[in-house]
């Protein structure tokens, strides 16, 4: 069994990464809700909304009580650091606390929610603040400065109750044997497909943090910098450390490009920097953006392609809209980047047959996108109803991370790329695809890596309304 948290602080252990977050919450609240007035005034909507989905599963699950863990900091192997804390999203999903371990959400319905706020008494690290913001007036706070006080805030009928989140020690679960049961996931889940309109705030307050990070990246890369330069500019532009990214940045110059999760940032700048792809995000309270972008430092036949993909990516946004099989655009989007193959010479024939022949999927191995929200790879993308039916990818396409009908109010991703990734392509060798392919051009795009658009949006009944675009507009 894993030492009490108590016992960590006392000994000198180190969670300053996740306590300093608590504070970290309070400046982002002081940030976004001072200038942007919207979070608080629809929050209690949001939370209307949140009380009224547990209801459901909650009566569907056949329980009286809900408790929401918001998670404990996880050791190291043989040390007694800490991983990066991640708060349980569901627990986000209820109040803005994204750093704040040890603590628990616990509702009743027609009951105001409880928050057992933890706040150790520790002289090592700071802890976390008195709780403070738009959100504290929709909460009985109950603070408490040992984890085992806790237990004394949770209901009695520990039978009646649901546990959501990640429990490694059993202490953490109270006696609560619910946990994580199917039922209320796959209605939770599902329903977390849309977003309310509170929600739809922090993101679009994401995506223009992101985008002020993503204007300085680019400023650094035509600076000459390195890629672990770039990292650093962008984190200082969007004021986030690295664990307090949604993900690990990818910051690939020249032919880092090609590798599709390429987080390696070479401290030295390349003697030439020909291309630039960045894959980066922000978050505001809790909610995130994931935007990627690619620059040539030239103008000619790599700009050019890149201009294509650009062109591409904004036609199959343009098809996006509340009714639509996302498994379709996932099929057009080969079709379209078969097109883009023949018209720059990288590969010749029809784009049928440069489909049929896996081509395409050579170029572009992965999805076209993914729910987002609190997560980055959002949850619910592959589900079909509340009762956790899923709907597979299509043949061929096997990485597609959303398979769902659109619905109004989901925020999704569109990222079509097309790369240089030389173990598929040697796969094409001894087939007939091998004589498809134009090696000569494929040589001439290898040092550049490859390209990615990436665009967050918001499907409307009759189109989508584009954070990404928005943001790098203002």
């Amino acid at each position: 069994m894993m030492p009490s948290l108590e016992t960590f602080w006392n000994t000198g252990g180190t969670l300053l990464a996740a306590l300093a977050g608590a504070r970290y919450d309070a400046r982002m609240t002081a940030d976004y809700s001072d200038r942007n007035p919207e979070l608080g005034s629809l929050y209690a909507a949001h939370l209307a909304e949140v009380m009224a989905r547990h209801d459901d599963a909650l009566e569907k699950s056949g329980a009286a009580h809900l408790v929401v863990f918001s998670g404990c900091p996880t050791y190291a192997f043989l040390d007694d650091n800490t991983y990066p804390f991640r708060a349980n999203p569901h627990f986000v999903s209820w109040a803005p606390l994204t750093a704040l371990p040890l603590s628990y959400i616990v509702y009743t319905p027609g009951e105001t929610p409880v928050l057992v706020y933890y706040q150790p008494k520790d002289y090592w690290h700071v802890v976390p603040g008195a709780p403070s913001g738009y959100w504290t007036n929709s909460f009985d706070i109950r603070v408490v400065h040992e984890s085992e006080a806790a237990a004394e805030h949770l209901p009695a009928e520990r039978d009646k109750c649901i546990l959501v989140g990640e429990i490694h020690d059993d202490a953490h679960a109270f006696g609560i044997e619910r946990v994580n049961p199917s039922t209320t996931m796959n209605l939770l889940h599902y329903a977390r497909g849309q977003k309310t309109p509170y929600e739809l705030a922090c993101m679009r307050l994401a995506s223009r943090r992101g985008v002020s990070g993503h204007r300085a990246a680019e400023g650094a890369f035509r600076d000459g910098a390195s890629e672990f330069a770039i990292h650093q500019a962008y984190c200082q532009a969007v004021s986030h450390a690295d664990n307090e990214l949604p993900y690990n940045n990818i910051i690939a110059l020249n032919e880092h490009g090609a590798v599709l999760h390429y987080t390696d940032l070479e401290r030295q700048a390349p003697d030439e920097s020909r291309s630039f792809l960045i894959d980066a995000g922000a978050q505001v309270h809790g909610y995130a953006c994931d935007i990627t972008r690619t620059y040539s430092k030239e103008d000619g036949r790599f700009a050019d392609l890149v201009q294509r993909m650009d062109v591409l990516q904004q036609a199959i946004t343009d098809d996006i809209r509340a009714g639509v099989d996302y498994r379709d655009l996932q099929i057009k989007t080969h079709a379209l980047i078969g097109e883009v193959l023949v018209e720059t010479e990288l590969a010749s024939g029809s784009a049928e047959s440069l489909i049929g022949s896996g081509v395409t999927s050579a170029f572009f191995p992965h999805g076209l996108g993914h729910l987002l929200g609190i997560q980055v790879h959002d949850v619910g993308g592959f589900m079909e109803n509340e009762s956790g039916t899923t709907i597979d990818p299509p043949s061929g396409h096997p990485f597609l991370r959303l398979t769902r009908e659109l619905l109004e109010d989901m925020v999704l991703t569109v990222e079509p790329g097309l790369y240089v990734i030389d173990m598929l392509l040697d796969n094409l060798r001894g087939t007939a695809a091998e004589h498809q392919v134009n090696w000569d051009t494929v040589a001439w795009l290898r040092p550049y890596g490859g390209v990615r658009i990436e665009d967050n949006v918001r499907v409307l009944a009759d189109g989508v309304e584009n954070f990404t675009r928005d943001a790098f507009a203002l």
